[in-house]
């Protein structure tokens, strides 16, 4: 097949905020083989997902940007309780979830309605409503992009954080992902109802014995109605990370603030809401002349139509410092931001 490279191509409809960035060269790919023949002669500048956990800060990327668009799949029985579910990185996140849960596999059910692609999700390690994708992925291929060759990644060699990944670290410009498995459950399906909204939303429907499918059908109500559209208000979602300190610290804070909330982890460490953070700064519902944060979830920035990134990127920065100077606590961004950063903070 003739691998087509498009020049001088606007990459605003390819990205959820809706930032407008011109790409002087562009291709997408529709197979693992003719990525390897492209990368036989090409090394791409930037390889683009779903496009919905970036933001583009200059108006134009020399050099090829390169996006897989493979699709496909698979279901193979692992053992009489599992099932290896692999799907190629073109696919379509949410759409995944829900072919499992037309097969009734379960594992992925909390992480319903994200936006994104299947070969963008490990690189960020996504989670929602007390579950990450580390938490059934079984292993992930690559193709290296020095080498030409396919390579395969365990889950424990994905090195996998909050929110974090090798490909997002030390293999993000030599490695891009083809495809993604995932171990599920056939029957006797784990359910983690450990987060306090999804808990409350099943009490208020009445469900006392939900399964999988109820699980995602809650979840999906409360991302409606909480997260907006980025086809109506284009964003990112989370803008940032929920910080994590140490216990002292917390407790520091919360002689000024006693109703700051926090969640308990390992090694004396508390998870702050970063929304909770940016609210008591007095952000949310702010709306500067084209970019603002969203006024039902201080968590989102959002583009009012016409924003450039670097709009977007200030606003990040105005957050970022107050919020310092407020609680002592450095925010950190779940959103890529690509562009060059030389003599901006």
């Amino acid at each position: 097949m003739y691998i087509t490279i498009d020049t001088e191509v606007s990459l605003k409809s390819l990205n959820t905020f809706g930032v407008d960035a011109i790409a002087s060269q562009y291709c997408r790919i529709t197979s693992a083989k003719d990525m390897i023949k492209l990368l036989a002669e090409h090394k791409p500048a930037l390889v683009l997902g779903g496009g919905s956990n970036l933001l583009f800060v200059d108006e134009r990327i020399e050099g090829l940007v390169l996006q897989p668009h493979i699709k496909g799949i698979e279901a193979i029985s692992f053992d009489d309780e599992h099932v290896l579910v692999t799907a190629q990185s073109g696919e379509n996140w949410h759409q995944l979830v829900g072919w499992c849960l037309e097969h009734n596999y379960g594992g992925l059910e909390n992480l319903s309605l994200i936006p994104g692609s299947v070969g963008a999700a490990p690189v960020q390690n996504i989670g929602a409503y007390g579950v990450e994708l580390a938490d059934t992925l079984y292993q992930v291929e690559a193709i290296n992009i020095d080498t030409g060759e396919p390579e395969m990644f365990s889950n424990s060699e994905c090195r996998f954080t909050y929110r974090d990944s090798i490909f997002k670290s030390d293999l993000q410009s030599t490695s891009i992902i083809t495809s993604a498995s995932f171990l599920l459950t056939k029957k006797k399906h784990r359910l983690n109802l450990s987060h306090d909204t999804l808990a409350e939303r099943l009490r208020q429907r009445g469900i006392s014995g939900p399964g999988i499918r109820d699980i995602s059908q809650a979840i999906i109500a409360i991302r409606q109605n909480n997260l907006p559209d980025p086809v109506k208000t284009p964003n990112a979602g989370s803008f940032f990370k929920n910080p994590v300190i140490s216990g002292e610290a917390y407790r520091e804070i919360g002689r000024h603030y006693p109703d700051i909330p926090g969640f308990e982890l390992p090694k004396q460490m508390v998870k702050v809401p970063a929304g909770w953070l940016i609210e008591q700064c007095g952000w949310k519902g702010f709306r500067g002349a084209h970019a603002g944060v969203h006024d039902r979830h201080a968590l989102i920035l959002v583009n009012h139509h016409g924003a450039s990134g670097l709009e977007i990127y200030e606003l990040s920065m105005d957050i970022i410092q107050s919020v310092l100077e407020r609680f002592g606590i450095t925010l950190e961004r779940e959103v890529g931001v690509i562009g060059d950063m030389a003599g901006r903070s």
